[in-house]
């Protein structure tokens, strides 16, 4: 059967025959994402997912969404749209590992001035990329063509995932004891955090200020800050799903608001952590952000990650255990400070 078409919808700036051929171009990305439990193929009404429940008992969803905010300028600046889709991913993906949940599947919706193919294989060949990097499928999505609403050269995305965790297993702050251990888990960059701060402070208003080379490193900032957003499902599903005596007991993901705002969201009231500060090398890039923005220590741990993009609180006994794993699974961990107790949170030394 043809394709549908009409004249007038493409004069009204809409062509979905550019849709039909975006489908085509990502089907190969998509592939990649499939896992056990995905029913069907793109093009449906809706995804559909047939989760393996053998072994729980009362197994419980956990959902996540996010967009990537205003790093998207940064994106469609420097016309490099092939890793702004991990960042969609990784957003919602380490949200739902914080309860412990392993996510089963994802979808995105990607809203665009003007539908280039080539241009949303490349936004979804990240997407497809975060998904393998998280163990996720991606089921469906939607492109939405919308002209007068979005610039032609200009899109957003935004997604969510679903992930399952039995309900004995769930991670709960309760269990967080005062003198547990809390482990900090190197970032990639920014991640997709506090950008519209950041492109005040560099007046990010043209590819040319991407496109200088920054101080300490022999990359440009466009580089620096488009570096996708650190996925950390799998180091932590290592600790989660494997016999290792370890006793993890809650997660916080550092997002927008920093350690002052995402730490203690991990924490019972009544404790906080006391991170030390020189536990851990805080990477160049949010040096060259302070300085140059002259922002406080203290708004810089309160809107950035400064180079640790999740926390761990475990047991003070698994500690050493946790971080030789995790260090094996890949991710750079460091033991960054206790819990103790006191009412302010976060405690920085």
């Amino acid at each position: 059967m043809d394709k549908s078409f009409s004249e007038s919808y493409k004069a009204a700036g809409v062509d979905v025959t550019a849709g039909y051929e975006s489908v085509k171009l990502m089907k190969e990305h998509v592939a990649r994402t499939v896992t056990p439990g995905v029913l069907g193929g793109l093009g449906g009404f809706g995804g559909m997912f047939m989760p393996e429940l053998s072994g729980m008992k009362e197994p419980v969803l956990v959902s996540g969404t996010d967009g990537v905010g205003t790093k998207l300028k940064l994106a469609h600046l420097l016309d490099k749209h092939d890793t702004i889709g991990i960042d969609a991913v990784a957003m919602c993906v380490n949200d739902v590992i914080c309860s412990g949940a392993r996510p089963l599947f994802f979808l995105d919706y990607i809203a665009c001035g003007k539908n280039v193919p080539e241009k949303i294989e490349m936004i979804v060949k990240g997407v497809a990329d975060g998904c393998v990097q998280s163990g996720c499928a991606l089921i469906g999505g939607e492109t939405a063509e919308m002209p007068g609403f979005y610039k032609e050269d200009e899109y957003d995305i935004a997604g969510f995932c679903v992930g399952i965790v039995d309900k004995s297993r769930i991670l709960d702050v309760n269990n967080v004891s005062e003198g547990d251990v809390v482990i900090g888990l190197a970032s990639s960059g920014a991640h997709s955090n506090a950008f519209s701060l950041i492109r005040k402070i560099f007046d990010i208003t043209n590819k040319d200020v991407l496109n200088a080379a920054v101080p300490y490193a022999d990359i440009t900032l466009g580089q620096a800050l488009l570096t996708p957003t650190a996925i950390y499902v799998k180091p932590v599903l290592s600790l989660l799903e494997s016999d290792n005596n370890v006793a993890l007991k809650s997660l916080a993901h550092i997002t927008g608001g920093g350690f002052f705002e995402n730490i203690p969201r991990a924490l019972p009231e009544g404790l906080s952590a006391k991170i030390t500060k020189s536990s851990y090398k805080v990477p160049r890039l949010f040096r060259y952000i302070a300085e140059t923005g002259d922002i406080s220590e203290r708004d810089m741990y309160n809107t950035f990650n400064m180079g640790i993009g999740m926390t761990l609180i475990v047991d003070r006994n698994s500690a050493n255990d946790a971080v030789l794993q995790l260090n094996r699974q890949g991710a750079e961990a460091y033991c960054i400070g206790e819990v103790v107790r006191d009412s302010a949170g976060v405690i920085l030394l």
